[in-house]
């Protein structure tokens, strides 16, 4: 029975993640796409989109140096199945299926002291709620490296308790957490932790056999040192440079100005010291991501990792997650201690950057909380299970309780299904594909194209969709880093990219021009609209007047 109950779980997990997995989300984003074509480059030349041959610790990208691990999982599912959103999104939705068949193994481990009934209960348990996460779910159907990276840590951490028994298991433990750190890089900043705590927890029951943890250990840093060595780099921290809430100069300036207002006193320098403010900043960033609202109601704020009406977690785990959190520390049972230190430590480098919450940049605490749920959920039905009342109210709660899983996951399905895709498909990029594949169809028919930056990043967009092969991007476009270290492609081919559509523009060729609806010149004529999903005109094409442009 218990079985055929996981095999319905998965199934359930898989249809979630995969249904319409192409068009819903209704695009790919600029991450994507980026994704799929280096993904493409590799599968044709071992090359990224750049020329780097088989990178190992980072894809240059945009200038954002993405972790590589993505791509080269995308590689063989672009190589059978064509450069489409299907190959691109595969690895991420197949993963987190994974991860809820990992969760259901992890929790039965970490639970090993329980009985075997209450183990296979809130293992169950565990690996359904997650199965139905609006949070999962959502991560799971777009090309998140995130995603992919929790599958590892999951991995990786069920491997160490089983490496407890079986010591052999330890350097694939080691393995699993070394790939999550060259897939995401928060994982660059978790793992250590996490390893460091399970390494002295856990200390005692690895030293019984020395070799094999020596072993491991030299593993783990044999793999880790490319990326050590890279993460010293300016480029490495660029786009920590860019995020991090310890370069907002206003912590200084107003520390500076109390300190000013108290007249330059001993003491005002110690209560304001800008070290203190900049740690009470990041107290209060590591706080926001346990906000009731953002986890149980809104979610996070940004539509591509929730729905907006709908939390991070179920309104109807409020209650279990409490409880599950007080019957943690008070039964005590297997290796429980895991689940809070995973999400304490968790949230560490995401408290670090202005964004916060962030479901995406915490997504490596998950499956705790769908844990801390179902170990709640467990144990409010024992109570009324083993008490005697005069009326039996086991049943009637086991209904209620269902109906609010079905409402809530009915509720969420319905608007991510019908209502998300019309209302926030211009956060997918959408009309990207329609524009660049009429870019693609009238390429040879003009001098000169003049397509807008506006919308960010178009070339990915026009390289994804019409499978320009990677040899000739690198030898016919023109490509320049910005002041900050950002990657843009001002050309390819006859294809330019600006911001100013018109400016240095031959008014004597015959061009072609696609821009943002609001910022159109005088006298042009329009050839054809793309809209987004709700219907409002995203990109225009247009032809300018020769004549006209030749009077001015």
């Amino acid at each position: 029975m218990r079985r055929i109950a996981l095999v319905i779980i998965l199934c359930l997990g898989a249809f979630l993640r995969l249904y319409l997995l192409p068009s819903l989300p209704p695009s790919l984003t600029w991450d994507e796409a980026s994704w799929g074509y280096n993904a493409y480059s590799i599968s044709i030349d071992g090359k990224d989109e750049f020329g780097r041959f088989f990178p190992i610790t980072y894809l240059e990208s945009f200038g954002d140096y993405k972790p590589p691990v993505y791509a080269y999982l995308t590689a063989p599912f672009v190589k059978l199945l064509g450069l489409n959103e299907l190959s691109v999104r595969l690895p991420s939705a197949l993963l987190g299926v994974a991860t809820v068949l990992l969760t259901y193994l992890l929790t039965k481990k970490i639970f090993t002291s329980a009985s075997e009934n209450k183990r296979e209960t809130i293992a169950l348990l565990s690996s359904g709620i997650l199965a139905i996460s609006p949070w999962h779910i959502m991560l799971s159907r777009a090309a998140f490296e995130a995603n992919v990276a929790t599958f590892f840590i999951v991995l990786g951490t069920f491997l160490f308790l089983v490496s407890l028994e079986k010591r052999w298991i330890l350097p694939f433990s080691v393995l699993s957490f070394i790939l999550s750190m060259y897939t995401f890089n928060t994982a660059r900043v978790f793992v250590p932790l996490f390893g460091t705590f399970l390494l002295t927890f856990y200390l005692k029951d690895l030293l019984r056999d020395k070799k094999n943890l020596l072993i491991s250990l030299g593993l783990g840093l044999f793999l880790f040192l490319p990326l050590f060595f890279f993460l010293l780099t300016p480029q490495a921290q660029l786009r920590y440079r860019e995020v991090n809430i310890f370069s907002d100069p206003s912590v200084v300036i107003t520390a500076n100005r109390e300190i000013e207002n108290d007249g330059n006193a001993l003491w005002s320098k110690i209560i304001h010291n800008r070290r203190v403010g900049y740690g009470l900043s990041y107290i209060k960033h590591y706080l926001d991501n346990f906000d009731p609202l953002f986890l149980f109601t809104r979610g996070d704020g940004n539509p591509k990792f929730s729905i907006q009406d709908v939390g991070q977690l179920y309104i109807w785990e409020i209650p279990f997650f409490v409880f599950g959190i007080l019957f943690l520390f008070r039964k005590r049972e297997g290796f429980f201690l895991i689940v809070p230190f995973w999400i304490l430590l968790g949230i560490v480098p995401a408290a670090v950057a202005r964004e916060t919450p962030h479901a995406l940049r915490i997504e490596t605490i998950l499956p705790t909380f769908q844990i801390l749920s179902a170990y709640g959920l467990y144990h409010f039905f024992e109570f009324f299970r083993n008490k005697s009342f005069r009326i039996n109210l086991f049943t009637p709660l086991v209904l209620i309780v269902g109906f609010l899983v079905i409402f809530n996951l009915l509720y969420f399905l319905h608007n991510y299904t019908v209502h998300y895709p019309r209302e926030y498909s211009n956060e997918w990029q959408y009309g990207y594909r329609e524009a660049m594949e009429y870019v693609s169809l009238n390429k040879n028919s003009y001098e000169n194209i003049y397509f807008t930056e506006g919308l960010g990043r178009p070339y990915i967009y026009f390289l994804f969709h019409s499978k320009y092969p990677p040899s000739s991007f690198r030898n016919n476009s023109t490509v320049y880093k910005d002041a900050a270290g950002f990657i843009h492609v001002a050309r390819i081919d006859n294809i330019f990219f600006q911001e100013d559509l018109h400016k240095g523009v031959d008014i004597l060729a015959k061009n072609l021009f696609i821009g943002e609806p609001g910022k159109l010149p005088a006298k042009i004529k329009i050839l054809k609209q793309f809209r987004k999903l709700d219907g409002q005109v995203v990109l225009v094409a247009y032809e300018r007047n020769i004549q006209d442009e030749k009077l001015k």
